[in-house]
């Protein structure tokens, strides 16, 4: 009888797959892919500057949890995000590693900009 309880239980928010720590998979999306993208921005150079940016292991954390929460809570956004959404996971599948050379990874933080700011603005 247990078996079909938990079967049951199965396909609610909670057991979604959960690829960042902290808060509950039933917040709201807009809210956690938001949150994600301005704590990653607080270690960002300012647009425009992107060339500049060192890509230290503290920057690649925050771009790597920005992907977790996406991968988490991206499908859930507007459908007006949802090629955003993609792109921004794309982008920080290169970000979120060491051994990318520089100069992708500058083309990578522009992407993963132009994708977040069509996100932020998706769920204004």
């Amino acid at each position: 009888m247990l078996p079909l309880l938990l079967l049951g239980c199965q396909d609610n928010a909670s057991s979604a797959a959960r690829y960042s720590t902290g808060g509950d998979p039933t917040d709201s999306p807009c809210a956690r892919v938001v949150s994600a993208i301005g704590y990653a921005d607080l270690m960002l150079k300012p647009r425009g500057q992107e060339d500049r940016q060192y890509f230290e292991d503290a920057v690649l954390g925050r771009l790597a949890e920005a992907r977790g929460i996406t991968l988490q809570f991206g499908g859930r956004l507007p459908g007006s995000a949802q090629e955003a959404v993609a792109r921004m996971e794309q982008a920080t599948a290169g970000l979120s590693k060491s051994d990318v050379p520089r100069d992708r990874q500058v083309t990578l933080l522009k992407q993963y900009r132009a994708a977040a700011d069509e996100i932020v603005a998706a769920c204004k």
